[in-house]
């Protein structure tokens, strides 16, 4: 499976609080979640955010709390795919569960830039950013987790 879209770039220490503040943790309703995603960092993500586009981040996103609401949050608001030096393990998991690909991919994250145009083949872990004529390579995926992405989440893979 390949993705592409625009590059969301952010920093380091990303963590749950701030993919989706504690204020909107009434609600689990996925596109009420979508439409705080990245709010306190970037009020202009909503906005901005299309189908298909690609969150870039620094070391240890997803840091904070064990809450699902934050993969949860990016996924529904259009992102297909995360892309960071490094994640918090249970973000990495909840990520997973919910059917949210992301790869952990120092190059990548160092060097691409907000707005790049971005590829991702999850078969083959390389990461195109067509923009700047880069490639880089992530690890991917072992076949039981393409699985569980392709299908939207762990729930589905076992239906």
């Amino acid at each position: 499976m390949k993705v592409n879209g625009s590059a969301h770039k952010y920093g380091d220490n990303v963590d749950t609080d701030v993919i989706i503040p504690a204020r909107y943790l009434n609600t689990q309703d996925h596109k009420e979640l979508a439409s705080h995603c990245m709010e306190d960092i970037d009020k202009d993500f909503v906005n901005s955010v299309n189908d298909g586009d690609i969150m870039v981040a620094g070391y240890n996103f997803g840091c904070g709390s064990s809450r699902e609401h934050a993969p949860i949050a990016i996924k529904a608001s259009g992102i297909s795919c995360v892309i960071a030096k490094t994640f918090a393990r249970i973000f990495y998991r909840n990520a997973i569960n919910i059917g949210l690909a992301i790869l952990e991919c120092p190059d990548a994250a160092e060097n691409i830039k907000a707005g790049d145009k971005i590829e991702v083949d999850f078969e083959t872990g390389v990461i195109t950013n067509v923009t700047r004529g880069e490639e880089y390579k992530a690890m991917p995926f072992p076949e039981f987790i393409n699985n569980i992405i392709n299908k939207g989440g762990l729930l589905n893979s076992i239906k």
